[in-house]
């Protein structure tokens, strides 16, 4: 695990990049606030892990909690010390590979550029990022009010392979799961779901906003995002609308949401 864990962030060379990006960007802002938190949670694997090897060899004392890391590792199970700052995982082989899959889309953004489309299920603070993007577009229209500034979507058909530009305004979102119905990827709506099929891949979604408060069409379904499949306050992202062959209220009774994370 040692030699697979990310290299450590340097704040310094972190700091020069964000300087040539532009460091008041609102997007850019985040940026740097989700590497602060992987820094965090990258040093406190690297030292539980080289606790571990020391208190094996006998060189220091083998504590409290090295002794719990040590039996949830064996176990399959995340530590109690890494799962404080990071994330929920079923298991340490998933949260170990979310963790690299977090690393590098953070890594690629920060030292190559910034990506045509975006792992929402990578970020820490997904409604920061959403609420970044919606800045974003406020500041490149002078004049439109942040509080006015709402969120819009659309469905696009393409697979997360297909796009290799980012849309004119607004973000590409990929990697979300329904959950609860099927999807109509000819006609771009929701439709029931296959027999034994619990969860779908979606298509990119493609997320912008619009200077209007006024309300979206009643015809679409005003689908949930969570974070993980168990539904709580604390993992519910933002709502999403969705096109149906069905009234709303018949997705509702589904109890049809939209999930980052299905493991």
């Amino acid at each position: 695990m040692l030699s697979k864990l990310p290299k450590d962030y340097d704040p310094f060379e972190v700091k020069e990049r964000l300087r040539k990006m532009d460091p008041l960007n609102s997007m850019n802002i985040f940026l740097r606030q989700e590497i602060d938190r992987m820094q965090k949670v990258i040093k406190s694997v690297r030292t539980t892990l080289k606790d571990l090897l020391l208190a094996i060899e006998g060189t220091i004392i083998m504590n409290e909690a090295l002794r719990d890391a040590l039996d949830n590792m064996y176990d399959a199970r995340v530590p109690e010390s890494w799962k404080k700052g990071s994330w929920a995982s079923s298991s340490l082989g998933f949260w170990f590979t979310e963790l690299q899959e977090r690393n590098t889309q953070f890594s690629s953004w920060i030292f190559v550029k910034r990506p045509p489309q975006f792992w929402m299920t990578g970020f820490f603070n997904p409604q920061g990022f959403l609420t970044a993007m919606r800045q974003e577009v406020a500041r490149a229209h002078k004049g439109w009010p942040l509080d006015s500034v709402t969120l819009h979507n659309e469905v696009t058909k393409y697979t997360k392979e297909e796009i290799r530009q980012p849309p004119p305004e607004g973000v590409y979102v990929y990697g979300l799961y329904l959950d609860g119905a099927g999807w109509d990827r000819k006609n771009s709506r929701l439709t029931e779901s296959v027999p034994k099929v619990l969860s779908v891949l979606m298509p990119v979604f493609h997320i912008y906003a619009i200077n209007s408060t006024a309300p979206k069409d009643p015809k679409l379904y005003q689908c949930p995002v969570y974070k993980k499949p168990n539904r709580t306050d604390l993992t519910f992202i933002t709502p999403l609308w969705l096109q149906c062959k069905f009234t709303p209220e018949h997705w509702i009774l589904r109890g049809v949401a939209l999930l980052c994370d299905i493991k």
